[in-house]
């Protein structure tokens, strides 16, 4: 069963719909109720997928030569990577 109402719409809006519609061969009311169709059946509610950005292009693993059991050595590193920072500012 169809019904009447009365809908109202910018006239901008609806001058794109009328000329869509004309451009289609169909009625306004068709191209009205298809898209009231769609919005209906996506599910809003559904949680949507997060898309994080990569943090890294990294391949992963450990560079070769770390050994990561070995806490002093791993400390070691670190402080030679600082002075060659404090090196390249000077």
């Amino acid at each position: 069963m169809t019904e009447r109402t009365t809908v109202r719409l910018p006239e901008d809006v609806l001058s794109r719909a009328k000329r869509k519609a004309a451009a289609e061969g169909r009625t306004l009311t068709s191209l009205i109720e298809d898209g009231l169709r769609m919005v209906l059946a996506t599910n809003r509610n559904a949680p949507k997928k997060r898309i994080l950005p990569r943090i890294s292009k990294a391949g992963g693993g450990l560079m070769p030569g770390v050994d990561v059991t070995n806490i002093s050595g791993l400390q070691e590193l670190d402080d030679l990577e600082d002075v060659a920072r404090m090196k390249h500012f000077r």
